[in-house]
C-alpha cells in the first residue's frame, strides 16, 4: 500500500507544481512549489479561473477513502524530508487540506515539526525537539535547523527560521522570518523580532501573532517603528510575548551569565499539574483596523509595538538558567548537557521554571530542562526545547546569547 500512496502523493506534487507556476503571478506568497517547505496553500477568493489541480481525479475522492489515505501517509512520514508528502496531502486541494489539518496533531501530542504553525506551538512535554543553529558572520544570520547536528543530520536537515541581527545606534534587531531571504518585516513570512536595550542585558521578544489566550492579549504601545512596504490602508501589529534578562556583572567575576525569561504569552498554570499552554492552530491577519483615522493617508506606515497588560489572575511563567557547578580537575563550570554540547562558551546555558513557593509547579517540573542551548563547533549550537516553549520561542531566546553583553561578562 505504502508504494501506491507514495505514486498518488508524487502525482499530486507534480500537478500542484505545474498549477504554481502559472498562477504563481497572481498569488503572492504561495511558497509550496519549494519541495522542502512547509507551507500550506493560503485560501483565496475565487476572483480569476479555476485552478486546474481543483479538477483532477483525486480532488473528488469518497471521504472515507481520503481519510485512510492521508492517515497511513501520516503514520509513515515521520521525519523529513520525507514528510514533505504530508504537506503535499495538505496542497492538493480544499477538502485534502481539510482532512489533513484534523489529523496532523500537535507537537506537544506526536513530537513532530510539519506545517509553519508547529513552529508557534508548544513542543512535546517529555522529549526535547533537538535543533541546531548556525551563524553565519559575513551575513548576520542564524538559521535554525530541525536536527541533531550538520555532521549527523547532513543534507536531511530540516531549515526551520532564518533570523538577521541588524544593528541601530541604540539597540539591535533580530528578524525573524519562515524564507532565508526573506527579512521584511511587511512580509507574510515575517514571524517575530527581537530587540535588545543599549547595553544589551534586556530584550524583548515579539511576535507577529496574537496570543491565542484572549485574557493575555496585548494593548498597543506608543512606540512605532516605520516601514517601506506597509498596507497603505492596514497596519500590522507586533504582540510582546516574552522578555529576557541578564544579570549586569559589577565585580567582573568569571562565570557563566545569569539569565532570567518571562514568558508573558505562557502562564505559570502551564507547568503546574494538569496544566496548558496556548497553542495557536492558524496564522491569523494580525492587521490593526482601529486606525481608521489613518487609512486614506500616504507614504510609510508604522507597525505598532505591544506591550502586556496587568495579568489580573494568570501569573506568567519565569524561567531562569540552571546553577552549574565548579568542576575542580577540569577547573570550569559545568553542566549536563547529556552530549549535546561539547564546547565551552559562555553562550552555554540551561533553562528551568522559577515557581514560587505559592505555586503549584512540583519540585519534579522544576528540575526538568524547558531549554537547552550550547555550542558544539565554529558557528554551530544545538538547541533542544520542550513544552511549553514554541520553536519560536526557543530560538528567540537563543539569539539574545548571540549579543554582545559587555556588562555582563
Amino acid at each position: 500500500m505504502t508504494t501506491p500512496l507514495r505514486g498518488i502523493i508524487s502525482e499530486q506534487s507534480e500537478i500542484r507544481e505545474g498549477s504554481g507556476n502559472s498562477s504563481r503571478k497572481v498569488r503572492e506568497g504561495v511558497q509550496v512549489r519549494h519541495l522542502g517547505k512547509s507551507h500550506i496553500v493560503p485560501e483565496q477568493p475565487s476572483s480569476s479561473s479555476p485552478v486546474p489541480i481543483e479538477q483532477s481525479r483525486w480532488a473528488n475522492l469518497p471521504p472515507e477513502l481520503l481519510l485512510d489515505i492521508i492517515q497511513r501517509v501520516e503514520a509513515s512520514e515521520t521525519t523529513w524530508p520525507s514528510r514533505r508528502h504530508v504537506v503535499a496531502c495538505a496542497s492538493v486541494c480544499r477538502s485534502w487540506r481539510m482532512i489533513t489539518k484534523e489529523i496532523v496533531r500537535t507537537p506537544d501530542q506526536c513530537g513532530w515539526i510539519t506545517f509553519p504553525i508547529s513552529l508557534m506551538q508548544p513542543g512535546p512535554r517529555e522529549t526535547p525537539i533537538q535543533c541546531f543553529i548556525k551563524r553565519e558572520r559575513a551575513t548576520s544570520t542564524f538559521r535554525l535547523y530541525l536536527g541533531l547536528s550538520p555532521a549527523l543530520s547532513g543534507n536531511l536537515s530540516k531549515l526551520l527560521l532564518t533570523a538577521k541581527r541588524i544593528r541601530r545606534a541604540m539597540s539591535t534587531y533580530f528578524i525573524v522570518s519562515l524564507l532565508p531571504d526573506d527579512f521584511s518585516r511587511a512580509s507574510n513570512n515575517f514571524i517575530g523580532k527581537l530587540r535588545s536595550n543599549f547595553l544589551g542585558t534586556k530584550f524583548s521578544i515579539y511576535d507577529s501573532q496574537p496570543p491565542h489566550d484572549p485574557k493575555l492579549r496585548t494593548s498597543r504601545s506608543k512606540r512605532r517603528i516605520h516601514l517601506k512596504q506597509v498596507s497603505p490602508s492596514k497596519t500590522p501589529t507586533n504582540y510582546k510575548v516574552a522578555a529576557v534578562s541578564y544579570e549586569l556583572n559589577v565585580l567582573r567575576t568569571r562565570g557563566p551569565r545569569r539569565m532570567r525569561c518571562t514568558m508573558h504569552s505562557i502562564p505559570v498554570a502551564a507547568v503546574e499539574e494538569g496544566g496548558t499552554a496556548p497553542t495557536p492552530t492558524e496564522f491569523k491577519d494580525c492587521i490593526d483596523d482601529h486606525d481608521s483615522s489613518t487609512s486614506s493617508c500616504k507614504g510609510k506606515k508604522p507597525i505598532w509595538e505591544s506591550s502586556p497588560e496587568p495579568l489580573e489572575s494568570t501569573a506568567p511563567l519565569v524561567l531562569k538558567n540552571k546553577a552549574p557547578r565548579w568542576h575542580e580537575q577540569l577547573q570550569c563550570w559545568c553542566l549536563n548537557f547529556k552530549g549535546r554540547v561539547t564546547v565551552a562558551s559562555v553562550k552555554n546555558f540551561q533553562l528551568v521554571a522559577a515557581a514560587e513557593t505559592s505555586e503549584n509547579v512540583s519540585a519534579a517540573e522544576q528540575e526538568k530542562v524547558i531549554l537547552q542551548f550550547g555550542k558544539i563547533g565554529k558557528d554551530i549550537f544545538t538547541m533542544d526545547y520542550r513544552y511549553p516553549l514554541s520553536a519560536f520561542q526557543a530560538f528567540a531566546i537563543c539569539l539574545s546569547s548571540f549579543d554582545t553583553k559587555p556588562a555582563c561578562e
